[in-house]
């Protein structure tokens, strides 16, 4: 079986592989620009991606591929329907990079009420500024919003339940025996649930996958209901928030917000300039929230997993387009 590496992977998950007998051509960096030739010239049967877009014109040309594994949880980047069409299964690494990505969440709250960031500008620019920074609310005490209940999600619930915070969870599957299982506020499933949330949360952090119903479901009416001065985080995907509309409450409410993902973020790394970074009150970092050592080797290790079980048993194991596989045209 022939494997084909299009993003940076673990050296543990390469020889992983090695182990079932692939071949592979490991050639990270190529990009979705280079993919379709690489693909060809490889003969691919498998593709391995991270950050990689795999749009329908590069599925359409792979005419060997069979199967590719997203080396984490979203699979946003990838078009699954095309390869549902093309009968090309699509398998991700669910809850590998909870812990992660829950760890940045917590990093980026913490920041929104202690402006560590800010803090060392100014202390790298000879400045002292005691009077200004400490005016920190703490965070045992505050309400936080979590949206979403997935892996990450649950994981955050943990870690701010072990900061004292009090915890109000919204999901389009949420029940009370849910709620009373995670041992938090049953914050409701509808859009006038997440509205009402806004409004009595200190703090908001976001972890719904990326689909077309969760597109901007943080918009200016969810804003707009957010408390002056409050916390707003999102360490899932850019395209669950409007910017725009993120931006007019970081400027007219004071809200600060702590921002893995962006709307436009590049590709590649070089010179980018984002209206909403570039704002005070706003705490960044490089969508590097399942960038740790340890989800990464976890990540590789369900990789591996996912390639032998095709290769034994022609299955799709963790398979997120199975409907469009099943409902192709023939």
């Amino acid at each position: 079986m022939k494997v084909l590496i299009a993003d940076k992977f673990e050296s543990e998950g390469i020889a992983g592989l090695e182990r079932l007998g692939c071949v592979i051509a490991d050639e990270p960096g190529i990009g979705t620009a280079g993919l379709a030739e690489a693909l060809a010239r490889t003969g691919a049967d498998v593709l391995i991606v991270r950050s990689t877009k795999v749009p329908a014109d590069v599925i359409s040309a792979a005419t060997k591929l069979k199967l590719i594994v997203r080396a984490g949880a979203g699979y946003d980047t990838i078009d699954i329907k095309a390869a549902g069409a093309a009968g090309i299964g699509v398998c991700n690494c669910p809850g590998t990079n909870s812990v992660a990505v829950a760890e940045l969440t917590m990093a980026l709250l913490l920041e929104c009420d202690r402006r560590v960031a800010d803090q060392t500008a100014d202390l790298r620019a000879g400045v002292w500024k005691k009077k200004e920074y400490g005016k920190a609310r703490g965070l045992k005490g505050l309400r936080l919003g979590v949206v979403g209940l997935g892996s990450i999600g649950k994981a955050v619930i943990q870690r701010a339940q072990a900061f004292e915070m009090k915890v109000a969870a919204w999901s389009a599957n949420m029940t009370p025996a849910r709620a009373a299982e995670l041992g938090v506020e049953n914050a409701g499933k509808t859009r006038e649930d997440l509205l009402r949330l806004a409004r009595s949360s200190d703090a908001v952090t976001a972890h719904v996958a990326a689909t077309e119903a969760t597109r901007r479901m943080f918009d200016g009416a969810f804003f707009a209901e957010m408390r002056p001065g409050s916390y707003f985080i999102n360490t899932t995907r850019g395209s669950v928030v409007d910017e725009a509309a993120l931006r007019m409450a970081v400027q007219k409410k004071g809200i600060r917000c702590g921002l893995d993902v962006f709307e436009d973020e590049p590709a590649a790394d070089g010179p980018w300039k984002s209206p909403t970074a570039l704002l005070p009150g706003v705490y960044g970092s490089h969508h590097v929230g399942a960038s740790t050592d340890q989800a990464q080797r976890a990540v590789a290790e369900v990789v591996v997993q996912v390639v032998q079980t095709f290769k034994d048993t022609g299955r799709f194991e963790h398979c997120v387009n199975a409907q469009e596989i099943m409902h192709r045209p023939k």
